[in-house]
């Protein structure tokens, strides 16, 4: 019987599992989607349980589709959306939901934090500026708004480390999800506990920290029974879904880049040492010794659903991609702001809106879809050139796509010729599942390390190259996309 590896990724709006081969072909697969909610402004949370409860069904489900051996299963990785505060007690059990990557309920607290220790302070340790989203000024909300959750809270943990202790019994975080911690220095992997005392929270609550591709321990008897997994399955500490997407995209080494088009967009640009932006999101690789800088949009593949949802008159994806095809790069002058949920990097306004500009009567619905899809590329070309003031040569750099917009090639020629660089899409649209098995593979012994692992499980599937004529007319409309959002600004703030 031949060995096989589950992956499993705690998304935004869904769980997906899939058990793949040593080659990285999917075995079997499952979706499995839960609840998010939005009790007022500005909070938006998730039941980490149902997200266990997700699981259990999902790897049921795939267990059960090929019939496959559960002594086949030789490791299990987790990926998992970042930013979490999960309370959990002694006994692991969550005693409250979490704020997930969305919620901003915290603003006045981040604007406090960062007043009384200072920016430049908090951004030497962390590499990361003091915002609302992330899991430091949530530990605070916790503290200073349900004081009780947050002195019966035996350790926070995070969306991917709440499955591994689900399954295994053992509490930890992993070297690159727990960089949405301030007082976690990301350089050295290490806490700053003065930094911490500063802030008003103690490292009793955090804990231990573990290489994504560790073994933190072995599926007990009751995750078994959930699950259908054997008893003894090792399980490796997994990542953050958008570093273990950038894994399973073949993103290993200085330079190479993936370009991510889920429901969220943004880029991850890989380098051998910590270079960091205040306006980028920064943390280590799951791959040691290597660093991400990333742009985290909020617009991605969830811009052409919600289009498709209130717009689209029943139409199917390719359908309305198809629209945009015959409409002119610019889309005659029409520009869309992509900020559905605000935004995130690199303007950071959780007020942003999307918008629409440039509408007269002789636009049509495939406008606005050619708008739509470039107002996405745009929001990852500003990152890319807010990289560039960190030192990074965006010329250099070896472009991989990922998720469900690799799948459209007139959307992944668009960020080709805006970025004006070639871009490689890999066979599998899995790749965060697969990042998180090539963990558990390397963790378990099943490849050797890491070049190993990429250069068997991912294959090139199409490389499109940029029509540098495009990109030349292209930079005009790119221009007046950052004329528009700076513009906005102070009215999104009003």
């Amino acid at each position: 019987m031949e060995n096989l590896l589950l992956g499993i990724d705690i998304g935004t709006s869904a769980c997906k599992i899939a058990i793949f081969n040593v080659e990285g072909q999917v075995i079997a697969q499952s979706n499995q989607s839960y609840n998010i909610f939005y009790p007022d402004a500005g909070w938006v949370e998730q039941d980490p349980n149902e997200w266990w409860e997700a699981v259990c069904i999902g790897v049921k489900e795939c267990m059960g589709k090929e019939e496959i051996d559960p002594t086949q299963i030789k490791g299990v990785g987790i990926a998992g959306q970042g930013w979490s505060a999960i309370p959990v007690d002694k006994g692991g059990n969550c005693l409250d939901n979490t704020p997930i990557w969305m919620d901003t309920r915290a603003k006045d607290i981040a604007e406090r934090v960062t007043e009384q220790i200072g920016d430049e302070k908090i951004f030497e340790v962390a590499g990361n500026s003091f915002l609302p989203a992330y899991t430091t000024p949530k530990l605070l909300w916790f503290k200073e708004n349900k004081p009780d959750i947050y002195e019966q809270a035996y350790k926070f943990l995070q969306s991917n480390s709440f499955i591994g202790m689900k399954l295994t019994g053992v509490m930890s975080v992993d070297k690159c999800q727990n960089y949405g911690v301030h007082f976690y220095n990301t350089k050295t992997c290490t806490y700053e506990e003065e930094l911490a005392k500063e802030m008003g929270l103690s490292l009793d609550k955090m804990p231990d920290i573990y290489q994504c591709h560790d073994v933190i321990g072995k599926v007990t008897r009751d995750a078994a029974d959930l699950t259908s997994l054997i008893e003894g399955t090792p399980v490796v500490a997994g990542g953050l879904d958008a570093a273990c997407g950038t894994l399973g995209a073949g993103v290993h080494l200085p330079k190479q880049t993936q370009i991510q088009g889920g429901q969220a967009g943004g880029m991850s640009i890989c380098e051998d040492e910590p270079i960091a932006h205040p306006k980028l999101i920064f943390s280590p690789h799951v791959v040691p010794d290597q660093w991400l800088l990333q742009g985290g949009t909020v617009g991605g593949g969830g811009v052409l659903r919600w289009f498709k949802q209130e717009l689209g008159a029943g139409k199917s994806f390719d359908e309305l991609t198809a629209l945009a095809e015959d409409i002119a790069p610019g889309a005659d002058g029409v520009t869309f702001l992509p900020y559905m949920a605000g935004e995130r990097c690199p303007i950071w306004d959780p007020n942003a809106k999307g918008v629409f500009y440039g509408l007269s009567f002789d636009k049509t619905k495939a406008h606005l879809i050619r708008a739509a899809l470039e107002g996405v590329v745009f929001s990852v070309q500003h990152n890319l050139k807010v990289a560039e003031e960190a030192g990074v040569d965006v010329d250099e750099l070896d472009l991989r796509a990922m998720g469900g917009v690799a799948n459209s090639e007139l959307w992944i020629q668009m960020y080709a010729d805006v970025t004006g660089c070639k871009i490689s899409i890999p066979t599998s649209d899995t790749a965060t599942t697969l990042g998180a098995a090539i963990l558990a593979g390397v963790g378990v012994g099943i490849y050797k390390d890491f070049p190993e692992a990429v250069e068997k499980t991912v294959n090139i599937n199409r490389v499109q190259e940029p029509d540098m004529e495009k990109h030349k007319s292209y930079e005009k409309s790119f221009a007046l996309y950052l004329e528009l959002s700076d513009k906005l600004a102070d009215t999104f703030d009003r």
